[in-house]
């Protein structure tokens, strides 16, 4: 019945050296691509090819987003006092990677400047946060059981990142290996995708050499009820494809 119950965790390397050579050349078209343009990109494009991934659970019903909505957490600065914003883009999924490029920089730069734009979320947390505990627990019970029957406002649901198809962290920016993360079982959000910092590691190479290779790892954790296993074995196989291309 919830969702984090149901989770399939898995881990994958990924050749960086494509990836590289890509953002190299467009660099010197004076155009700057990272990891994570290419990771999100790469992901809306899977997603608009395997609608399957881009189902969710809730209150044992099997349900598929009209958009697909891709969350992240945006640290002010690197540092522990450094403030999380948790931010949402929304894409259709045909969009190019420059296109891709131009929505997360223009919502990344949003966020940082106005501090909280995801429609007031920060201050509602906020502002539960300061209740006594006993009316706190009441008020996330409430909250909870309106997400449960599908009588969330409209605003909530646009503005919260865990109403999203899927949940990416960035922690190759923080120079840390790929995690594991749990899915919330508040939301809608089916997949996480932690990408992590890149290693220079011995790969084999057509079944028989062994080479030092750039790799990086990206870790998945999926809602296994939404599709089976070969659909999402497919799906990362996919992905790695798209981003090693």
């Amino acid at each position: 019945p919830n969702r984090d119950e149901c989770v399939n965790y898995f881990i994958e390397d990924f050749r960086c050296e494509p990836i590289d050579d890509f953002i190299n050349r467009e660099r010197k078209n004076g155009v700057t691509f990272s990891y994570l343009h290419i990771l999100i990109a790469s992901i809306v494009r899977l997603y608009y090819l395997r609608p399957k991934l881009n189902r969710f659970i809730n209150n044992c019903v099997t349900y598929e987003h009209n958009t697909i909505s891709v969350s992240m957490v945006v640290k002010s600065s690197l540092s522990d006092s450094g403030e999380e914003i948790m931010m949402k883009l929304e894409f259709t999924g045909r969009e190019s990677l420059y296109e891709v490029k131009e929505i997360i920089d223009k919502g990344i730069e949003s966020n940082l400047s106005q501090g909280d734009s995801n429609g007031g979320t920060g201050k509602a947390a906020n502002f539960l946060n300061h209740l006594p505990a006993w009316l706190y627990r009441l008020a996330i019970s409430f909250v909870r059981w309106l997400d449960k029957h599908n009588m969330l406002p409209k605003k909530l649901i646009k503005a919260s990142p865990f109403h999203c198809s899927c949940f990416v962290t960035h922690l190759k920016s923080l120079k840390q290996e790929a995690v594991f993360h749990h899915l919330y079982n508040f939301g809608t959000c089916s997949v996480f995708v932690a990408m992590g910092k890149e290693k220079i590691r011995p790969t084999v190479e057509n079944n028989r050499e062994i080479k030092m290779a750039k790799l990086m790892k990206i870790a998945f954790s999926m809602d296994d009820r939404n599709a089976d296993g070969f659909y999402y074995s497919k799906s990362v196989k996919m992905l790695k494809s798209m981003m090693e291309i």
